[in-house]
């Protein structure tokens, strides 16, 4: 029989650890001879790091010291603590994360920590305990015998049971056994006494259980309505189900579907097929506010089999949804962005609704998109992935016509209703008419009083928050800018505050220019708050409600919104992006879209996508229902193509035109794009790191394989304090750009430049 000392030797002395730092490598430690045999890989650590104690993660196990580890023994430390029994982390995450940070150039630690819900490496989020009632034993009650508890004890009752006590036993029986305890004293009305005394005798029990925090507990679920597929709908899903028989194959679909055309209800019947083949399933939707609507229908389908995962809910009940994942309990999982690496066993079926939407890109470290890694993901397990969308990424559409997606096709709205009609309303002649700029053109004004008229529903569409855009000093031409970031202040009325939206900064308005003390400041530019009031003051009897990220802060303030929309209890809303995409009101006849121009102006190569994008799909809200729907756009650039294919919600027609223009640059899908930003609190500081990382950058790129832009001052030359130099990366192939990058930032650090402030971006959705 082996000594407890051969044992000991057999088990694990190193512990490999991705820690939660901007480094790209993993860090060993030694494990004491009391914790050997308690680690598995993907366990939490309490491990020291420099002067602080870090939570990291298990990532490798040795016996002895790695061979590739060039450390003196001698100089390694031990962990301090075991966090996790059994790991948080499972393998398939595990090994999901890892690839995405080597994908992403980002940071395997920082991966696994945005892979968990917020909070849960802190000792604040616990299993909410509440006291419950089990009953044991049917009891045997008449007025004058003694009870028997029925549960194998020959113990009896002196007396019958009260009138108290037989109300608990018959609504517990009624109760499937078990409630809690503060729901028995409600329902049958009665005191503790009573209880005390049946758990005394055996005929309940009082204990203390685990109970789960339910993001929508007491919400009012839809009805469910099974009515027969479309053929285009039934062809779709027959080639997705088809793909899902064969167990283990992997196979990327774009789910390509007008809006209104139907493509939820494909999704739905997708989950079903995968949970009765015994497989999970996920679904990521790219905002908050889609959560509410899509989960409550899911949970109407298929009732605690789903979990919620986002932002908005509680610490509690992340961690709650989370463990049902982990347990198995809950076999779909919907959410955002890091919903990707919800501990899914097993898992079938990944649907990313509105694919494109720019919100599946992590945009701080560490840098991922949910959308490629949901790809992956499916790819690595053998599954199904569905990315589906009205307006689908350029990258996405060209996979598709070069065959790495299958390609499925939805034309046609559900019911043979057609699309809305759009009109392009020229800012150029309103200028002209009214002498003057104004924010709401007659046309527009017109359309929503007649609207409202009929009894129909409107919604605005302005994808600028706040009430003006900035404030200008006629007199000097001064403009109000944050102290911390290049970029002005947005005058938001409510509060009378300027606020910048990057970095939160807040100050008062000041009376008077603080450069020439001039009394004359314009405010210039529309808001959502601006144009809410506007439209408050023209039509005083409509109930109006803005939707921005000021008025719906905090939880469940946009689920109500919108639900009060649904009923009729609203009868326009006014609001930014938020509003676009995946809402179903079939009241809605009218969409006015303002100011989208903006967007045009950026200096970015997906200003035209993502301009025709918001419009199409914000153009799909309408006309949903019985009642034909009328889309006007005000612009000052009717010419450009990103709107006239989008009055006609023409994808097919833009994006001919788009992949030409793509194609002469030799923009993305033609090249692989990296965006590196160097950041410091001192220019100085950034300025030589950015240039010893574009040396490194040229010698690592002596084949020409790649073109280098930079170090030049990024478009937001200076944010949260610190400033910003770019360089962008085009490259011919993945490989040869992730190649270069290793050799660069390897040899640059050798050269003395900080990583640390380094932070590189493969596959940006924006170049700001």
């Amino acid at each position: 029989m082996p000594t407890s000392d051969a044992k000991n030797a057999a088990l694990p002395v190193y512990v490999e650890a991705a820690l939660p730092v901007p480094l790209r490598r993993v860090f060993t430690y030694r494990v004491p001879e009391k914790m050997r045999g308690s680690i598995k890989l993907g366990a939490r650590l309490m491990l020291p790091f420099g002067r602080r104690n870090l939570t990291g993660y298990a990532v490798g196990l040795h016996d002895a010291l790695p061979p590739d580890v060039d450390i003196d023994e001698s100089k390694i430390k031990d962990i301090i603590e075991v966090t996790d029994d059994e790991p948080l982390i499972t393998p398939e995450i595990l090994g999901l994360t890892q690839w995405t940070a080597d994908y992403y150039a980002s940071f395997w630690g920082e991966m696994l920590k945005a892979a968990l819900p917020a909070g849960i490496n802190t000792e604040k989020i616990r299993p909410k305990r509440r006291k419950a009632v089990r009953l044991l034993a049917v009891a045997e009650s008449a007025d004058e015998k003694p009870v028997r508890t029925g549960s194998g004890s020959d113990r009896v009752l002196a007396r019958p049971l009260s009138e108290q006590q037989q109300a608990i036993c018959d609504l517990l029986a009624a109760n499937g056994g078990e409630m809690l305890f503060t729901d028995v004293l409600e329902q049958a009305d009665v005191g503790a006494s009573p209880l005390n005394t049946l758990a005394k005798h055996g005929i309940i029990e009082i204990f203390v259980q685990d109970t789960l925090r339910d993001p929508l507990a007491g919400a009012v679920l839809p009805d469910r309505d099974d009515f027969t597929l479309t053929p285009e709908q039934q062809s779709a899903l027959d080639s997705i189900t088809a793909t899902l028989k064969n167990d283990g194959e992997f196979k990327a679909f774009l789910l390509h579907g007008v809006t209104g055309s139907g493509k939820t209800e494909v999704y739905i019947r997708a989950m079903r097929f995968a949970l009765d083949e015994g497989r999970s399933a996920m679904m990521l939707v790219p905002e908050i506010a889609l959560t509410p609507v899509f989960s409550r229908r899911l949970r109407a389908v298929f009732g605690p089999e789903v979990a919620i995962l986002h932002s908005k809910l509680s610490a509690g009940e992340r961690y709650d949804e989370w463990r049902r994942i982990r347990r198995g309990d809950a076999r779909i999982a919907i959410g955002t962005r890091s919903a990707v690496f919800a501990p899914l066993e097993n898992i079938g079926l990944i649907i990313v609704d509105e694919e494109h939407d720019p919100s599946y890109r992590q945009h701080e470290s560490p840098f991922y998109n949910a959308r490629d890694v949901a790809v992956m993901r499916a790819h690595r397990a053998g599954a199904v992935a569905v990315l589906g969308s009205a307006t689908p990424a350029m990258e996405s559409f060209y996979n598709s016509q070069t065959g790495k997606y299958a390609y499925l096709r939805l034309p046609d709205r559900i019911g043979g209703r057609g699309l809305a009609e759009a009109e392009l309303i020229d800012m150029r002649e309103v200028f002209k008419r009214a002498g003057r700029h104004v924010a709401l053109s007659f046309e527009l004004l017109s359309a929503i009083k007649t609207t409202h008229e009929r009894g129909e529903q409107i919604m605005i569409l302005l994808n600028r928050r706040g009430f003006s855009q900035f404030v200008l000093c006629r007199t000097c031409g001064e403009t109000m800018k944050c102290k911390n970031c290049d970029i002005t202040l947005t005058f938001h009325r409510g509060g009378d505050k300027l606020l910048c939206h990057y970095c939160n900064y807040r100050e008062k308005v000041p009376k008077l220019c603080p450069l020439c003390q001039s009394q004359y400041l314009y405010f210039v530019g529309e808001g959502t708050e601006n144009i809410a009031d506007m439209l408050e003051n023209k039509f005083p009897d409509m109930r109006i409600a803005r939707v921005d990220r000021d008025t719906m802060s905090h939880k469940n303030e946009m689920e109500d919104v919108l639900l009060k929309f649904a009923a009729g209890g609203l009868d326009m809303l006014v609001g930014t992006q938020m509003i676009a995409k995946g809402h179903d009101f079939p009241n809605v006849t009218l969409v006015g879209v303002i100011s989208v121009d903006i967007g045009l102006g950026l200096p970015d190569l997906r200003s035209a996508e993502r301009t025709f994008q918001l419009i199409t799909q914000v153009a799909g809200r309408a006309g949903r229902g019985t009642k034909a729907g009328k889309v006007l756009i005000q612009t000052y650039y009717p010419e450009h193509y990103a709107l006239r294919h989008a009055r006609k919600q023409d994808y097919e027609g833009f994006y001919n035109e788009e992949i030409k223009f793509r194609q002469r640059l030799g923009y993305p899908p033609f090249s692989m794009l990296a965006s590196i930003l160097v950041k410091h609190r001192e220019h100085s500081y950034a300025s030589k790191n950015a240039n010893t990382l574009r040396r490194s950058l040229d010698a690592a790129n002596a084949a020409r394989t790649a073109r280098i832009l930079g170090p030049a001052p990024a478009s937001l030359s200076r944010l949260k304090n610190e400033f910003r130099l770019q360089i962008i990366i085009k490259a011919a192939s993945r490989r040869s750009l992730k190649e270069m990058l290793e050799l660069a930032l390897a040899d640059a650090e050798t050269h003395g430049c900080d990583l640390r402030t380094v932070y590189v971006e493969i596959d940006p959705v924006n170049l700001m």
